[in-house]
């Protein structure tokens, strides 16, 4: 089976040619490319992802799913867009927008530390209001009630993390969120802490 014609790597191909349309506006006719994609990883994953999907039943069908697998030392070595490019060639890895959930987090109590917030400053998790927004935990109605920072960042709890960036502000958060590099559209809403 040819591996470039295998639909298993269309959406690295799509990628790899939307990134060298944005860098080069003529690329040559024998321009030359070297990605750092693992075939073997890129089938094996694509697969298991099938695979898993499959066996989650009818109800797993109707969604889908995206990942990339990265080395250490940054190169991309499997990138999956969905379960099927053949049905769908969006690229759910590099094309869909979704809230970053709790990966966001460690912005926010970074934003802290760098604000005098201590590890083993207590805050209490329990039910809050931010204006009109009610911030929950992953399981909602459970809370631990007073917590250390770390504690808190441990048990990833919402309602600390909504705390602490009220304390430094949703502006500082984000400033310090683009200095690590993140370039999405960023709102100094509450609801950024999550």
């Amino acid at each position: 089976e040819d591996e470039v014609e295998d639909p298993r790597f269309g959406y690295v191909l799509d990628t790899v040619s939307s990134r060298i349309e944005t860098m080069l506006a003529n690329p040559p006719a024998d321009l030359v490319v070297h990605i750092t994609i693992e075939p073997e990883l890129q089938l094996a994953a694509t697969d298991a992802l099938v695979k898993r999907m499959d066996e989650e039943g009818e109800a797993a069908k109707a969604t889908q799913a995206a990942g990339v697998i990265m080395r250490t030392d940054g190169r991309v070595a499997a990138l999956i867009g969905g379960l099927d490019y053949t049905e769908s060639a969006f690229n759910r890895a590099v094309q869909a927008k979704r809230q970053p959930g709790s990966s966001f987090k460690p912005f926010v109590y970074a934003t802290a530390l760098q604000n005098g917030v201590d590890l083993y400053d207590v805050r209490v998790d329990e039910p809050i209001q931010i204006g009109k927004w009610k911030p929950v935990n992953y399981i909602p109605d459970q809370f631990l009630g007073p917590v250390t920072i770390s504690e808190a960042f441990a048990n990833s709890l919402n309602t600390v993390a909504a705390q602490l960036a009220q304390e430094t502000g949703e502006e500082a958060v984000i400033a310090l969120a683009k200095n690590f590099g993140i370039r999405s559209e960023m709102k100094p809403l509450p609801s950024i802490a999550l």
